[in-house]
């Protein structure tokens, strides 16, 4: 079973999957905020990140997704909420396309869309770097963070995505958030979902979210989260924590 983190042991379970540059203990000071008494928060790791970085796999969305719901069984969770970050929000509809019965919600955070993202040559020569340098991996979190934030912040998010990660697992889910489509899967399903993209995220941009997410679930709500880029549960942790528990928490 992949590596996780439990916090909480309230009624509502919830899934967090991350995204490309984190793990499961790479939430950052979002975590600080959460309610552990109404919510339980199951943080995992992919194979090949994190505690879970010696496991091998292929490291594909339908294998993230089989992991998660493995993990649901071992805690015994019937049903439960899942908060995907960037590829995790491509995850988290996966999860959702296997096991509809078991999904209560969705909050997809500056989420890739079941549809994948579309790269010129030229992106996908820059993205697919990244696995081998330092140096993109810092130039790609700067961009999609607005080129405002401290280059401390960024060298911090660097190494840590060095350290937790392996170059062949960094390699191989650019390729599935990237180029994986199942949108076709999800198509109508009626969760409800919170959509959230920061307002100074180049590439995952609300009218992005309107041509893919919005035309995908009936039930779907779009947010900007002002002052935030790519990273908000760094860049706007307390404000991210209230929105996503005031969801989780409606009818």
């Amino acid at each position: 079973m992949n590596s996780f983190e439990l916090i909480g042991r309230g009624p509502h379970k919830v899934m967090l999957l991350h995204g490309w540059f984190g793990t499961a203990r790479g939430w950052g000071p979002f975590v600080d905020s959460l309610d552990r008494q109404a919510y339980s928060w199951c943080f995992m790791d992919y194979r090949g990140y994190g505690a879970a970085k010696s496991r091998q796999g292929k490291h594909s969305m339908a294998e993230i997704s089989a992991d998660a719901l493995e993990l649901a069984d071992a805690l015994g969770w019937d049903k439960f909420s899942l908060v995907g970050h960037s590829m995790g929000g491509m995850a988290i509809q996966r999860v959702l396309a296997d096991a509809p019965a078991r999904v209560r919600k969705l909050v997809a955070l500056t989420p890739v869309p079941a549809s994948g993202v579309p790269f010129d040559a030229a992106g996908w020569e820059f993205f697919s770097a990244a696995a081998g340098s330092a140096e993109t991996r810092r130039a790609i979190l700067d961009l999609t963070t607005g080129n405002r934030l401290t280059g401390v912040w960024l060298d911090a998010m660097v190494r840590a995505s060095l350290a937790s990660s392996t170059p062949e697992a960094f390699s191989d889910y650019l390729t599935a958030w990237a180029k994986t489509d199942f949108a076709a899967e999800i198509q109508g399903n009626p969760v409800p979902i919170l959509v959230l993209c920061g307002a100074t995220d180049p590439a995952l941009t609300a009218d992005f979210m309107q041509q893919t997410y919005m035309q995908c679930y009936p039930n779907a709500t779009l947010e900007v989260l002002p002052n935030s880029g790519h990273y908000p549960m760094f860049e706007t942790p307390v404000a991210l924590a209230t929105r996503v528990q005031a969801f989780l928490a409606a009818d």
